[in-house]
C-alpha cells in the first residue's frame, strides 16, 4: 500500500491557529511590557549575523514552534529599539499596542486596497477624511495611504509636474518640455525631496536649495529671489518643498510668507508635514501649522508621532483631480463604472498614486486614532513638548553642555568642555566619541546630525512613555561620559561595552 500522504503545511484546524495565535500574542505582549527594563539598542552580534545570511533557503517546513522559538531566540533580543521610552534616535516611534493588534487583523484579511467595493476601501477614505479635517483641506482634496514621507512627497511632486506641463509630460515625458523645470527646497529640507526630483526626471541640476536663518527656516527673501532669477533664464519653477518640522532640529519654515510667494509666482507648494505635522492638534502649534490648509499638497507619516507601526505615510493634494489626471490608466480588466453601489465601487485608489497592489495600511491607524482619539494624542504631543523643554533648558543648565537647536520635540547639542574651547578637531572628535559610547551603553539611544558645519549630538522625543527621568538620564550620562573621555587622544575611542 502507498504511504499515507505527510501532513501539509498548508492545513491548519482552528485549534492549532487557535494555539499559535496565543503563543504570538504572548510574545507581542513580553516584548511591548518588558522593553523599558532592556537595553535600549545593542548590535545585533557578527556571529548570528553572518549565520543569518549564509544559511540557505529552507528545503522542508518546520513546525509553527520551531519558527517561534527561533524568532524568541534570534530576532526578538535584537530590535532597532524605538519602542523603548529612552530611545531618541532619528525620528522613530514605538508601535501603540491597538495598531499592532490592526496591522494583525490586516494581514489576516489581506485586501488589495486598490479599489473595489469592500470594507477596507471605505476604512481608508474615512482615515483620509479625518485628516483632510484635521489639516483644514478642502472636501474635493484627495489623497493616499503609502509608505512613508518619501512616497508621498515623490507622489505629491508628480502632481506638481503634471499640472506644471498641463498634462504633457505624460505623453511627452521631460524631454518635450520647452522650459526645464525647477523645484526649491531649504537646506535643512529632507533628502527625499531631492531622490523625488532626481526619479522624476527634473535632475537634481535644476533643484535650487534655499539658504536658512538663525533659526533654520527656509529664508522667503532667498526663495523669491531665486524663483525670480529662474524665470528671467527662461527656466519653469514647477514646486516649492517646505518643511513642517525638519528632521535636523525641528524647524518650521515660515508657511504664510512661502505660500504668498507661491501664489503670486504660480508655484505649488507642497509641505513636508511628516514629522511635525501632528503638532497642529496642540494648542501652541495650532496657528503655527494652520497654513497647511493652504498647501497644494502635504506629506505626513503616521508612523512618526502618532505612533503607527511601519510603513503608514500619507499624502493628501488639495486638487484631487490634478491627482487623477497624474496617474490614471485603467487597464480594462479593472475598469468600472466609478459606482459606489456596485462592484467597483468609488474611484480606485490606484487611479490617484504608482502603486496598483495596495495592503491595508489603513486598519492600523483607524485603529489608533479610534483607541486614543485626537484627545490622546493631543495630551502625548503636548508631554513630548514639554519633555523637549525639559531637556534643552537642562543641557543649558551644564557648562560643558552647549545647546545648538531646539525645534518641536528635536533638541540638537553638543558637548564642549571650557578647556577645549577652540579646537574645533578635538571637539568633534569628543563628540563623535561621545555618541558612540552612549550609543552602545545600552541606556539611552540618541542620534547625531551636522548643523552649520559643526557634529552634533540628537535627540528626538516621539514616545508616550518616556518620562522626565529619562530625560534627565541624557543629560546625566553625556554629562559623565564627557568627563570619562575627554583627556582621551583624539585618535582613541571608548571600547564597545555590552
Amino acid at each position: 500500500m502507498p504511504a499515507a500522504p505527510a501532513a501539509s503545511t498548508w492545513d491548519w484546524s482552528a485549534d492549532e491557529m487557535r494555539r499559535i495565535a496565543d503563543r504570538v500574542a504572548d510574545l507581542v505582549v513580553e516584548h511591548l511590557a518588558r522593553l523599558p527594563e532592556e537595553p535600549v539598542f545593542r548590535p545585533y552580534p557578527s556571529e548570528l549575523a553572518q549565520a543569518l545570511v549564509s544559511a540557505p533557503p529552507p528545503e522542508r517546513g518546520v513546525t509553527p514552534d520551531q519558527i517561534l522559538d527561533e524568532f524568541a531566540e534570534l530576532i526578538e533580543p535584537y530590535p532597532f529599539g524605538n519602542g523603548h521610552p529612552r530611545f531618541f534616535g532619528w525620528v522613530n516611534s514605538p508601535p501603540a499596542p491597538m495598531a499592532v493588534f490592526g496591522e494583525a487583523l490586516a494581514a489576516a484579511m489581506n485586501p488589495s486596497v486598490a479599489g473595489g467595493n469592500h470594507a477596507a476601501v471605505w476604512i481608508e477614505h474615512q482615515v483620509l477624511e479625518w485628516f483632510k479635517s484635521i489639516f483644514g483641506l478642502p472636501s474635493a482634496a484627495r489623497g493616499l495611504l503609502v509608505s512613508g514621507g518619501s512616497m508621498a512627497t515623490l507622489t505629491a511632486l508628480a502632481v506638481a509636474r503634471h499640472s506644471a506641463t498641463d498634462g504633457a509630460v505624460r505623453t511627452d515625458g521631460i524631454q518635450g518640455q520647452q522650459a526645464p523645470l525647477a523645484v526649491y527646497m531649504s537646506e535643512e529640507g529632507h533628502s527625499c525631496i531631492r531622490k523625488a526630483v532626481e526619479l522624476l526626471g527634473i535632475g537634481s541640476r535644476y533643484l535650487r536649495t534655499i539658504g536658512v536663518d538663525g533659526d533654520y527656516r527656509m529664508r522667503p527673501d532667498a526663495l523669491e529671489s531665486a524663483i525670480r532669477s529662474d524665470l528671467a533664464a527662461g527656466l519653469r519653477p514647477m514646486a516649492v518643498a517646505a518643511s513642517a518640522g525638519t528632521v535636523n532640529s525641528g524647524a518650521v519654515d515660515p508657511l504664510p510668507e512661502i505660500l504668498e510667494i507661491c501664489r503670486r509666482q504660480r508655484v505649488w507648494c507642497h509641505v513636508d508635514a511628516a514629522y511635525g505635522g501632528p503638532a497642529i492638534l496642540t494648542e501652541r502649534y495650532r496657528g503655527l501649522l494652520a497654513p497647511l490648509a493652504e498647501a497644494d499638497s502635504v506629506a505626513l507619516d503616521p508612523h512618526k508621532w502618532l505612533f503607527v507601526p511601519i510603513e503608514a505615510g500619507l499624502v493628501l493634494v488639495r486638487d484631487g483631480a490634478a491627482m487623477r489626471e497624474a496617474f490614471s490608466l485603467v487597464p480594462p480588466y479593472l475598469r468600472t463604472d466609478d459606482r459606489v453601489g456596485g462592484i467597483g465601487g468609488p474611484p480606485w485608489f490606484s487611479e490617484f498614486g504608482f502603486q496598483q497592489t495596495r495592503g491595508f495600511r489603513a486598519l492600523k491607524v483607524w485603529m489608533a486614532l479610534k483607541r486614543h482619539g485626537l484627545d490622546g494624542y493631543r495630551e502625548a504631543i503636548d508631554r513630548n513638548l514639554d519633555l523637549a523643554a525639559r531637556l534643552a533648558q537642562r543641557i543649558e543648565g551644564r557648562r560643558e553642555l552647549e545647546l545648538v537647536a531646539a525645534g518641536l520635540s528635536i533638541v540638537c547639542f553638543r558637548v564642549a568642555p571650557v578647556a577645549m574651547a577652540g579646537d574645533a578637531a578635538a571637539l568633534e572628535s569628543l563628540n563623535r566619541a561621545v555618541l558612540e559610547d552612549i550609543q552602545l551603553g545600552g541606556q539611552v539611544f540618541l542620534s547625531s546630525t551636522v548643523l552649520e558645519g559643526r557634529f552634533c549630538l540628537r535627540a528626538c522625543i516621539v514616545n508616550p512613555r518616556t518620562s522626565a527621568g529619562d530625560v534627565d538620564a541624557v543629560v546625566d550620562l553625556v554629562a559623565d561620559a564627557t568627563k570619562r573621555l575627554a583627556n582621551l587622544p583624539a585618535q582613541r575611542r571608548p571600547a564597545h561595552r555590552t
